[in-house]
């Protein structure tokens, strides 16, 4: 129902988030059915950050792996309260007690709710005592030992602050479990907005941009509170529909309230990540890939014209991080593996006609500066003037690039502050050392200079720019390179040949968790050098 892309129905898995709209009970819900493959992690993650609850797929015959592990993690990050469905368990040697072993390594908080028909658990004591136990609260337990009951409400506080995971086991292809779990939900979960959220002013969030079979440009987002309707204004443009997705149809709407997930038109100017209307909390963040490669056209594609279009590509997948390269007349893009390249490929050939080919992929290296600095930059040719003080300092690791604001608007008016902050943010500043992306430095506008008859708005582009080059290169640069986190699990008897490769490759790990029959072996080390090392293990 959801997977309707060709290339998904050619592939059999999920490559595209998509939307589905169920009524359980009393309660609505909005679907929203991500990737689960690693290579569509950003589209995964950008989906989870408007997400309520989660509800993570689990096979029974795969159990706990490690990119099962990071969705943990990232759950974890994003606070969001999760409900466990573990599939497959028609398989033959499938048990539902060594499963809870397992999914106990990710919290003693997982506890399985489906030993029982009706998708209550009015009558399964056994499932109250593990709630009160691990509630922790001595006037629970006696509540329990007095009354063999837990209220609901308090089974949701406790799902909704992440204490309890409710574990439901089955099988999706038989429908065997699938009842159960949709019951449990409609029963477990918190109405989050409530009237003081539908009261406030207009505020969402952008967390995917695609386009309709038409070309039409479609604004996904979460109203995270008041109300949205046609022809609201956001910034200077007019909302002109508003969709709301059920798998590959749709319906029009009027407006929309606190807690609708819905796809908006006629907004050009905002970007996934966004907060849009009087909502700028959180501001998104996704995975990154480390892995950047140059895109390959036959001789008749002009690579420069081809980047135009490709990037109408990166509105809808922003992790590429598309960049052209002047000195080579290259196009630049980053992927997360190889199986993303394959989708790409095909993408590109359906939306443009032409075939792209890739390299053998570079390490993304990224540069930060050494100390901090004034940069300043002047331009004025014939006509034109405009003068920036930006001072350069490094941020810490991860944070990006922010800007701040010291200097009076008696020296400069706020509105070409205003543009310079635009002209740090606009692009990403290449570093001085080889060229790779500027990350983790905090400008702060200190000073400038504008003429009332000969300064220009582009003006102040060319002062930002230069001011941004002069203070890098007097400070110099740092070269960051990327690492990998790595779970090994292999034989013991392999553990030496491990080892000896993870010391080759510059690696640094821990001492090894060793068991008769396997050795689990965690650190971390470049990617430069266990990038394809996956490929070796599983030969040996």
């Amino acid at each position: 129902y959801l997977d309707y892309d060709a290339i998904e129905r050619m592939r059999g898995i999920t490559v595209f988030s998509k939307q589905a709209q169920l009524h359980i009970e009393n309660t609505d819900i909005t679907l929203l059915d991500t990737p689960g493959h690693i290579d569509f992690a950003p589209e995964m993650e950008r989906t989870l950050q408007v997400l309520d609850y989660a509800v993570l797929v689990i096979s029974a015959s795969d159990g706990i792996q490690g990119h099962t592990k990071t969705l943990w993690r990232l759950l974890k990050q994003y606070n969001i309260p999760t409900f466990i469905f573990v599939n497959k368990m028609d398989q033959p040697g499938n048990d539902e007690n060594i499963v809870m072993e397992k999914l106990q390594s990710l919290s003693d908080g997982c506890i399985a709710f489906t030993d029982y028909c009706d998708g209550t658990i009015s009558q399964n004591k056994s499932v109250f005592e593990n709630i009160a136990i691990l509630s922790g609260s001595e006037t629970i337990l006696e509540q329990y030992m007095e009354t063999n009951q837990i209220s609901e409400s308090l089974i949701r506080d406790m799902i909704y602050s992440r204490t309890l995971f409710p574990c439901y086991f089955g099988c999706a292809l038989k429908m065997q479990g699938v009842d159960e779990l949709l019951t449990g939900i409609a029963q477990y979960t918190k109405d989050l907005y409530c009237d003081a959220a539908s009261n406030r002013k207009f505020g969402a969030r952008v967390f995917k941009i695609t386009r309709d079979e038409k070309g039409n440009r479609l604004v996904h987002i979460k109203v995270m509170q008041g109300q949205l309707a046609v022809r609201d204004i956001i910034g200077t443009e007019k909302v002109t529909g508003i969709r709301i997705y059920n798998g590959e149809s749709y319906s029009f709407v009027n407006s929309a309230e606190a807690g609708s997930v819905c796809t908006i038109t006629g907004l050009a100017d905002v970007h996934t990540g966004d907060g849009i209307g009087d909502y700028s909390d959180n501001p998104m963040t996704y995975m990154e890939p480390v892995l950047t490669y140059t895109l390959l056209f036959d001789e008749e594609v002009a690579p420069r014209l081809m980047y135009g279009k490709l990037k109408e590509l990166e509105d809808e997948f922003p992790e590429l991080h598309l960049s052209w390269i002047e000195e080579t007349e290259t196009i630049q893009i980053m992927l997360m593996g190889q199986v993303q390249i394959e989708i790409l490929t095909q993408v590109i050939k359906e939306r443009f006609g032409v075939v792209p080919s890739f390299d053998t992929g570079q390490i993304a290296y990224k540069e930060t500066i050494a100390k901090s600095v004034i940069g300043v930059g002047h331009f004025e040719p014939l006509r034109h003037y405009a003068e920036a003080h930006i001072l350069i300092e490094p941020a810490e690791p991860g944070a990006g690039v922010d800007v701040s604001f010291s200097c009076s608007e008696d020296v400069l008016s706020k509105n070409w502050q205003r543009l310079i902050e635009t002209h740090l943010l606009e692009k990403i500043h290449a570093g001085v050392k080889i060229g790779a992306p500027l990350t983790d430095v905090h400008f702060t506008i200190v000073n400038g200079r504008a003429h009332n008859k000969h300064t220009e708005g582009g003006d102040f582009r060319q002062a930002t720019y230069r001011a941004v080059r002069q203070g890098l290169m007097e400070a110099g640069t740092i070269i960051l390179e990327p690492e990998y986190d790595f779970i090994l699990t292999i034989p013991s008897n392999m553990i030496g040949q491990a080892l000896t490769d993870l010391e080759t490759m510059h690696a640094s790990v821990e001492s090894p968790e060793q068991s008769e029959e396997k050795a689990i072996i965690r650190g971390h080390g470049p990617v430069a050098t266990l990038r394809d090392y996956q490929i070796h293990v599983r030969s040996y």
